[in-house]
C-alpha cells in the first residue's frame, strides 16, 4: 500500500509539472503572437500623404501587406477602405476625401522584384500637379482669432469661402475698384477684396481684411 501511494504521488507531481509547462508555453505564444501582430501592422504602413483641400489638410495613410495582399486606407486616422487577401498585388484603390468628397486614387505599381511604388492622384491628377493647379485657383490665409487657429480658403472659381472645414455664408457686392465678399467668424467682421492687378499674368488680386486689418496670404 505504501509503495502504491508513493508511485501515485510521483505521477501526480509529473502531471502538475506538465500542466504548468503548457501554461507557460501558451502565455509565451500569446506574447509572441501579440508582438508579431504589432510589428506586422507597423511594417504594412507603406505611404503617408498630406493633402490640402478647402475644408482642411487631410492625412492619408496606406497599408499594403505584400505577403497577405491586405490593403487598408486611412483618412485622418479613420479607416475608409479595407481589402483582405488580394492575390494581385498591383492595381489601384479609389476613395473620397474631405467634406466635398474629393476623389482620390492610390496607384500600386511594381518597381522590381518585390519592391512597389505608391502614388496618389487627386481628381485624376498627380498630387504634385493637383497642388500646383490648386495654388492658382485658391487663396489661403492662416490667423488666430479668440485663441483659435483659423484656416480660411477662398475658391476663386466659385468664390466659396471655407474656415476650418466649414463653408461660410457670404454676401458679395460690387465696389468702385472691384468686388468685396463679406462674412463673419464669431464677432469678427471679415472681407475678401478682389481688385485687378492691371497685369495680365497676375490677374485678380484677392486680399483678406479682418477687423480692418490686412492678413498676409499663407503658402501651403
Amino acid at each position: 500500500i505504501l509503495l502504491f501511494l508513493f508511485l501515485l504521488l510521483i505521477g501526480l507531481k509529473a502531471v502538475l509539472i506538465t500542466m504548468a509547462s503548457c501554461d507557460d508555453i501558451t502565455d509565451y505564444e500569446d506574447v509572441a503572437r501579440s508582438h508579431y501582430s504589432y510589428l506586422d501592422k507597423m511594417t504594412d504602413l507603406v505611404a503617408v500623404w498630406e493633402v490640402a483641400l478647402s475644408d482642411g489638410v487631410h492625412k492619408i495613410e496606406f497599408e499594403h501587406g505584400t505577403t497577405s495582399g491586405k490593403r487598408v486606407v486611412y483618412v485622418d486616422g479613420k479607416e475608409v477602405m479595407r481589402k483582405e487577401w488580394m492575390f494581385k498585388l498591383v492595381g489601384k484603390e479609389t476613395f473620397t476625401v474631405g467634406a466635398a468628397r474629393t476623389k482620390a486614387t492610390i496607384n500600386i505599381d511594381a518597381v522590381s522584384g518585390f519592391a512597389y511604388e505608391y502614388t496618389l492622384e487627386i481628381d485624376g491628377k498627380s498630387l504634385k500637379k493637383y497642388l500646383e493647379n490648386r495654388s492658382k485657383t485658391t487663396n489661403t490665409w492662416i490667423l488666430v482669432l479668440d485663441s483659435t487657429h483659423c484656416r480660411i480658403v477662398l475658391e476663386k472659381d466659385t468664390m466659396d469661402v471655407w474656415c476650418n472645414g466649414k463653408k461660410m455664408e457670404t454676401a458679395g457686392e460690387f465696389v468702385e475698384d472691384g468686388t468685396e465678399t463679406h462674412f463673419s467668424i464669431g464677432a469678427h467682421d471679415c472681407c475678401i477684396k478682389a481688385v485687378s492687378s492691371g497685369k495680365r499674368r497676375e490677374g485678380i488680386i484677392h486680399t483678406l481684411i479682418v477687423d480692418d486689418r490686412e492678413i498676409p496670404e499663407a503658402l501651403e
